[in-house]
């Protein structure tokens, strides 16, 4: 796919999820109330929206209409939304800033933020249950998202990151913890568009092992920046890593090691998607993006 090609789709995937994410906060987080401008503040405050643009470019390639997916990739980032702010709370990580700003707690103060997340991740599953798809549908992308975000999903993963602070992980420690922490939301990406349209199970099976795959590239390139990067390029802070003395793939594999991992995932990201053809060649450019990324 040409670069220019892929750009534009990846805007316009990303301009409809900052439509949605307008419109739908309005209804469900009104600022009228403090916690309602906490998580307006921190959801509409900018980012990637790398899960909801995989939301939607599956919805797309299972053949489905991305602007139907809107509400499952707004939800998804809703609930990513309140991981962060419980990420940068000073019980978990203690950053100050997020997105080039004054992280939740800093902005407000630590309470609003806890309740505004709190607000984020039960507007998510609202979210969902009002979006303009058919009953089964919406009753499969809640149990994807509830799963992928629980105590199986994502919450296990913050637990064991909050372990391994303390205690040194081995590789397959660390696998499990970011196939969690971070592997989790972003294979629930995919699995929301798929059910949006209703995908096959072949598809469904592909973009589930790319999502994963995809996962950790993402947290090994994360790694890598927090330790080649600066707080003004990433928009939050770096050595955050070292300072609370997590174990992450540069700990364990060194600068170069790691690179060579996020390469050899990244074309186990591709593999698995050779089933689907053609119509996945916006998956494989955003691999090779987010491969290449520097913030």
């Amino acid at each position: 796919m040409e670069q220019n090609a892929y750009q534009a789709q990846y805007a316009a995937f990303s301009a409809l999820t900052e439509q949605r994410l307008g419109e739908l906060s309005a209804r469900f987080l009104p600022a009228a109330s403090g916690i309602g401008q906490a998580a307006q503040y921190s959801l509409l405050g900018g980012g990637k929206r790398v899960r909801a643009v995989l939301t939607l470019a599956s919805c797309q390639l299972a053949g489905g209409d991305p602007a139907k997916a809107a509400d499952y990739a707004a939800a998804l980032e809703m609930l990513h939304c309140y991981s962060l702010i419980h990420d940068d709370l000073p019980c978990m990580d203690n950053d100050d800033t997020r997105r080039g700003r004054p992280s939740c707690h800093r902005q407000f103060d630590e309470a609003t933020a806890l309740l505004a997340a709190d607000a984020l991740v039960t507007a998510a599953f609202e979210v969902i249950a009002a979006a303009p798809l058919p009953a089964g549908s919406r009753v499969a992308a809640a149990a994807h998202l509830s799963c992928a975000g629980g105590a199986r999903g994502m919450l296990y993963g913050q637990e064991l990151d909050k372990h391994y602070e303390t205690v040194r992980a081995t590789e397959a420690q660390l696998l499990e913890l970011h196939a969690h922490k971070t592997g989790a939301l972003i294979a629930a990406g995919v699995e929301l568009g798929c059910d949006a349209a209703d995908a096959p199970e072949i598809t469904r099976a592909a973009l589930i092992r790319y999502a994963r795959e995809l996962g950790l590239v993402f947290q090994i390139v994360d790694d890598i920046l927090d330790v080649t990067s600066t707080t003004e390029q990433l928009g939050k802070p770096v050595g955050s890593d070292a300072a609370n003395e997590k174990t992450t793939f540069i700990t364990l594999y060194g600068l170069e090691g790691a690179r060579r991992l996020a390469a050899d995932h990244n074309e186990a990201a591709l593999a698995a998607l050779a089933p689907l053809g053609e119509p996945a060649e916006f998956l494989r450019e955003m691999a090779r993006e987010l491969l290449q990324r520097d913030k």
